[in-house]
């Protein structure tokens, strides 16, 4: 009997231990990882579908290299996950349409995953390619055709251009006669990081014949931009992405025999573009190069060379010509100290098209002479670098003589001498008088503070400090109805505010922009509640905009912040510092009114 019961449990026990054993093996044989082929025969002018399918989830999937094969489509992912009776289903599938280059036998390698920490794959499949066949079996979706109808492509002028020199990027969309395009719309602008970009608008969008690897296309150009790069080295050109709406032909026919389209959206993208950027050589640069690439002219120029004394007269000192014009600051002219000189207004009128920046920048400076006599203009220099020829030139301004005809002379304003400035000593006739001998001496009395004049001061004061309060309290409610006028008092303060650290150094270039930069992009996030510091200069216009800011307004506010970046590459005076400071202030202030 004991030995009965021993033999039943030794039974159970092997049972046991073979049930887990076979669990565990059903568990590790439950995973699967297969390639699936569309054919294993087909002509050259067909494709061939290949899907990597899995029944578990994995990781680092590698595919094959697809020898004698090209890729036309994939990898594309699909993933279907189900419950039936309490049981999970999982399928997980990369996709590849392949395109045979040659005729032969070929093999489809195997590809290998990661499931689980354990390395899967798959097992290689022979492939048999014959010549072209009459009509191809293979059947191409909506999207098939149009990913291989429809290209967006960034032209790029130059890959290797100098520091500050323009480059031209076109973007096209290539569209093949077999499909329409109905519409488009962006999905992603380029922000154009490390660039001083701006946008030429294409007003219209004209249909063209050209060419697409090789085949017939019709492109469309949809966007146009000019880029100065701001530094040397590798630059990336961000990809632009649009979603194309497009009407694509079936294999169906309707009624009366005409084809039927089916509509459908692709997301297309430039794709991302780089160009090496060369430094400003070294070796001859001029001590006095403010940055100008280009190609320029230089002139001093005044309005009058002969006037009076009191008059005025206008200095102009003009760049003009193909460059960088807006990135570079103009020479100052060295002025004799007897000269009267204000302010210089800036004037600028510059075209820009597909190749780049083209016009005229100036300096207008008012002088005012107070003598008689000649003055002489010096000749200055502009220097600028042109990179058809890469070097350096300087050209020199004529010097101009100004001639004050009429008006004081310097001499004649010399102080007097120290004779003339003496004053006789006239006598009085009693030069000397005596001491009194017998004065007039009162008694000194005590001051009583009842019926003195503090007491009635005391007394009368509150009955007048009653119209006094009122007054006050009336003229208060006054300032506190003017919703104008402490709306102007709030912005000024705002501004002071926002810009406190900015006014601090004036005076030092780099410190003081970054500072007025950051005050700026600080006030729209206090006011709007947004980070600005990764907006662009267009989608902070779109924003104000929408807030229904006025447009001189907007204007201003993207002119200081060109101002910031320009500061970082470009020499800045302390004149042009305190005009950017003083109009900081005025824009604040200005906005604040209208947010």
């Amino acid at each position: 009997m004991k030995a009965l019961r021993g033999n039943i449990w030794l039974v159970l026990g092997i049972l046991l231990l073979s049930g887990l054993h076979s669990h565990a093996q059903d568990e590790t044989e439950s995973i699967e990882f297969v390639m699936n082929l569309s054919k294993d025969r087909l002509g050259l002018n067909e494709r061939l579908r290949v899907d990597f399918t899995m029944n578990k989830d994995g990781d680092n999937f590698k595919p094959p290299q697809f020898e004698n094969f090209r890729v036309v489509m994939g990898p594309s992912q699909s993933i279907s996950s189900s419950w039936v009776n309490g049981k999970r289903s999982f399928s997980k599938t990369y996709s590849y349409i392949l395109v045979p280059t040659a005729r032969g036998s070929f093999t489809i390698n195997q590809a290998t995953i990661e499931i689980d920490g354990q390395t899967y794959k798959t097992t290689p499949q022979q492939v048999e390619v014959t010549a072209a066949v009459d009509k191809p079996n293979d059947q191409k979706t909506v999207d098939d055709v149009a990913d291989e109808n429809l290209h967006l492509v960034a032209e790029v002028s130059k890959g290797n251009p100098y520091l500050n020199e323009a480059v031209t990027v076109v973007y096209k969309l290539y569209v093949s006669p077999n499909i329409s395009v109905t519409n488009y719309r962006p999905l992603d602008n380029p922000t154009y990081n490390n660039f001083w970009s701006q946008d030429i608008p294409v007003t219209k969008h004209t249909a063209q014949n050209g060419t697409y690897q090789g085949k017939p296309y019709r492109y469309v150009v949809l966007k146009r931009v000019v880029l100065y790069p701001q530094k040397s080295g590798k630059l990336d050109i961000e990809p632009l992405s649009l979603e194309i709406f497009v009407d694509v032909p079936t294999n169906r026919r309707d009624f009366f025999g005409g084809r039927i389209y089916t509509s459908t959206s692709k997301t297309v993208s430039a794709g991302r573009r780089t160009i090496n950027v060369k430094p400003l050589p070294e070796a001859g640069k001029p001590a006095n190069f403010s940055g100008a690439v280009g190609d320029f002219d230089f002139s001093v120029t005044t309005s009058k060379t002969q006037l009076n004394a009191s008059e005025s007269l206008q200095a102009i000192v003009e760049v003009s010509g193909k460059g960088n014009l807006k990135l570079f600051q103009l020479p100052e002219p060295e002025l004799p100290s007897s000269l009267e000189v204000y302010d210089p207004e800036y004037d600028e009128d510059i075209r820009t098209y597909s190749s780049g920046m083209e016009g005229k920048v100036s300096n207008n400076y008012t002088i005012v002479p107070s003598f008689r006599g000649k003055y002489p203009i010096p000749s200055i220099s502009f220097s600028y670098f042109n990179p058809e020829t890469g070097s350096y030139k300087t050209i020199n301004s004529e010097e101009i003589n100004i001639e004050v005809i009429e008006g004081p002379t310097s001499g004649s304003a010399t102080a007097a001498s120290p004779a003339a400035n003496k004053q006789l000593v006239v006598p009085t006739g009693e030069q000397f008088h005596f001491i009194h001998i017998t004065p007039n001496l009162s008694p000194i009395q005590v001051n009583r503070f009842f019926g003195s004049k503090l007491f009635f001061i005391l007394l009368f004061a509150p009955l007048l400090l009653i119209p006094i309060a009122i007054f006050a309290f009336k003229k208060r409610e006054a300032i506190a109805s003017d919703v104008e006028g402490n709306k102007i008092k709030r912005a000024n303060k705002l501004a002071r505010k926002y810009l406190s650290t900015a006014k601090k150094e004036l005076g030092n270039k780099e410190a003081f922009y970054v500072a007025l930069e950051k005050g700026l992009h600080n006030y729209l996030k206090a006011k709007l509640h947004i980070e600005t510091s990764e907006f662009s200069k267009d989608k902070i216009t779109g924003i104000l905009s929408d807030k229904k800011v006025e447009k001189a307004d907007i204007d201003g506010f993207i002119s200081l912040l060109t101002s910031c970046e320009m500061a970082r590459y470009s020499p800045f005076s302390n004149v042009q510092m305190q005009q950017d400071y003083e109009k900081a202030s005025e824009v604040i202030s200005n906005l604040d009114k209208q947010l």
